[in-house]
């Protein structure tokens, strides 16, 4: 099938745009290449260079792939910025994304797959993995813009018939994400730093805890969407939390990193303790992770092993 990507240059989204041409289907991106990458998209997709808050181009783009699916990930990912400026957030979170749902109802999209959040949407989670129904109270405009725009699929759903999937993310590590970036990212910022034995600092004392999720396991859960999960959501996640201290040791280890970590303050917006439960995807999506923590960090460490080597030759 035709499937739009948009954000398709970007971390995640590229690993999606590869999972969906290796399937077969016929693949476009939508990206304003402002954190996205032009040598991350595969080369047998087309690239619209468009961004998502210009609503006539992106009209133009989706009239002219003409797409079956439009799998959203283009966004304003920082939880920081966020907290900064909550206006630009809500620009490219909120009103981008309704741009892009405006283009595929006036051009017969048949579904949209939306790259939500499960980390920032339940603040201080109940119970610890959180299910979907877990009560919402996000604590920063991250959370609050991705939770608006999944209310607007919804709503589309019911008066226009447009269907959709929500996935729902855990903290997504791999190939290809910004290891330059001062802002979250922890399993790219440490691994890259230990290699080059530099410093590393932990936010708050790093007793917080996160569900890590290899990318190659987002990359099929986006396949299993397209033909399943019709107007629901689904945590995209592994379940069990790992804590940053844990993290830390297990990438010193993979790195040979000798140094002791420094502790600096915890973020704003961040929460303390988060994993999400996936029985749903896995009920009704068939979808479950398959590759494990130590496995994922390892093949990290050597993406970032040879990223480093290729800068400095």
């Amino acid at each position: 099938m035709k499937i739009l990507v948009t954000g398709g240059a970007g971390f995640i989204g590229s690993h999606v745009v590869d999972a969906y041409i290796a399937a077969g289907h016929d693949v476009a991106v939508l990206d304003n290449l402002t954190t996205g990458r032009e040598e991350n998209v595969n080369p047998t997709a087309r690239l619209f260079r468009v961004d998502v808050r210009e609503l006539a181009q992106v009209q133009a783009a989706v009239a002219s792939f003409s797409p079956e699916v439009v799998n959203h990930h283009a966004a304003q990912s920082e939880v920081p910025k966020s907290v900064a400026d909550p206006g630009y957030d809500a620009q490219v979170n909120v009103v981008g994304s309704l741009n892009v749902l405006r283009a595929c109802l006036d051009n017969s999209v048949r579904k949209v797959i939306f790259s939500s959040t499960g980390g920032a949407l339940y603040g201080e989670p109940d119970v610890v993995p959180a299910d979907e129904d877990h009560p919402i109270r996000p604590l920063s405009p991250y959370g609050t813009g991705k939770f608006a725009f999944e209310q607007y699929l919804a709503t589309f759903q019911r008066t226009f018939g447009m269907r959709y999937t929500t996935l729902r993310y855990a903290n997504i590590y791999g190939a290809r994400q910004d290891f330059a970036a001062e802002e979250g990212r922890v399993v790219a910022i440490f691994a890259s730093r230990m290699i080059e034995g530099k410093p590393v600092t932990i936010d708050g004392d790093g007793s917080q805890s996160r569900d890590m999720l290899h990318v190659g396991d987002v990359a099929t859960a986006n396949l299993a969407a397209l033909d399943r999960g019709d107007d629901g959501t689904y945590h995209v996640s592994t379940g069990v939390p790992v804590t940053v201290n844990d993290l830390f040791r297990k990438l010193a280890i993979l790195t040979e990193y000798k140094l002791e970590p420094r502790f600096g303050p915890s973020r704003k917006g961040d929460v303390y303790r988060i994993a999400l439960d996936n029985a749903r995807a896995h009920a009704e999506l068939g979808w479950e992770p398959r590759i494990q923590l130590e496995e994922g960090l390892r093949l990290t460490v050597d993406y970032f092993r040879e990223q480093i080597a290729r800068l400095r030759a």
